[in-house]
């Protein structure tokens, strides 16, 4: 396709791109006379001499071919190609201070500090492995970790002590946003000695109705996870071990003291075997959660939309051993 061109007014042929270069640097000169409709004024307004003014002026109407103001004395009127010419202008000015307003908020960003709630299990390997990869490209963000239950998270980004969380289950309170980022299942964790652990195949959670279980205490969500498909399996756990750790209570279970539903884990302990729960589905909705009407800092908000992107491939384990 050839290129199109602008005739001058002595039928110069000009390219477009040569065109828009040698226009760029006067159009701030030309929105100024429009917008005051005088040229003194707009010359004190953007701080340059009124003759440098005018011949700026000048030579934009002989790039363009057409006359942009009707003159009075020093006061001006925008003809017909000079309004057309400021409507572009206009739109094209907001675009470049909405341009510099996003990258003003992002250096801001870079040099912020995010108090960042999550629940135990994400904490040994999903948390660094997420604020490595978001520090690869904002290295100077600082961050206050906060680790507990859900209802302890919960109540202290309630509090303002912390600025977003990652938890499940989400909450069900119109005061704060929930985001869903990814499903996970939690799996039966037997002694490998256990009866139950020949089922590699998978079994149903009322196959484990007999069993004692080991657990996390109350308030943490995989507490009331856990009771809640126990009662649609037809019974109420007996709870002989109550932790705050996954990776203890996982070792309960490798001592032969019960039974567990846990998070899958990318180690391996000795001991134990996890098993696919086939009824009910055993899984839950891990997400975002930060207060509604509560405004954000630069940097809580580039890390949030950072966690929207890419946290469910980052917090997500890899495939177990």
């Amino acid at each position: 396709m050839r290129p199109m061109h602008l005739c001058s007014p002595y039928d110069e042929e000009v390219d477009e791109s040569e065109l828009l270069a040698a226009l760029a640097p006067r159009l701030r000169q030309f929105t100024a006379v429009a917008r005051t409709e005088h040229m003194t004024r707009a010359a004190d307004a953007i701080a340059v001499p009124q003759p440098t003014l005018s011949r700026g002026i000048a030579r934009l109407e002989h790039d363009l071919g057409v006359a942009l103001f009707v003159r009075a004395g020093r006061a001006v009127r925008l003809t017909r190609a000079g309004r057309t010419l400021l409507r572009h202008t206009e739109r094209a000015i907001a675009e470049l201070d909405a341009a510099a307003r996003e990258i003003v908020t992002d250096a801001d960003a870079v040099r912020g500090r995010v108090a960042l709630g999550f629940l135990h299990t994400f904490g040994a390997e999903a948390v660094p492995r997420l604020l490595r990869e978001f520090r690869r490209t904002h290295p100077d963000v600082r961050f206050d970790l906060a680790q507990g239950g859900n209802d302890a998270i919960l109540e202290r980004l309630r509090a303002g002590e912390v600025d977003v969380c990652v938890t499940s289950p989400l909450p069900a309170d119109p005061a704060l946003v929930s985001a869903p980022m990814y499903e996970q299942e939690l799996r039966l964790v037997v002694p490998a000695d256990h009866p139950l652990a020949v089922h590699r195949d998978g079994l149903p959670l009322s196959a484990a109705a007999g069993a004692q279980f080991v657990g996390y205490r109350p308030g943490f969500g995989l507490r009331s996870l856990t009771e809640s498909w126990c009662r649609e399996a037809g019974f109420a756990p007996r709870m002989a071990f109550e932790g705050e750790d996954g990776e203890t209570l996982r070792g309960l279970v490798g001592a032969g003291l019960g039974v567990a539903l846990l998070a899958p884990s990318t180690h391996v302990t000795p001991g134990v075997v996890e098993l696919t729960v086939t009824a009910p589905r055993t899984t839950r909705t891990v997400g975002l959660v930060w207060v509604a009407d509560r405004p954000a800092g630069p940097a809580v908000r580039v890390f949030r939309d950072f966690l929207r992107r890419s946290g469910p491939a980052l917090l997500a384990p890899p495939d177990t051993p």
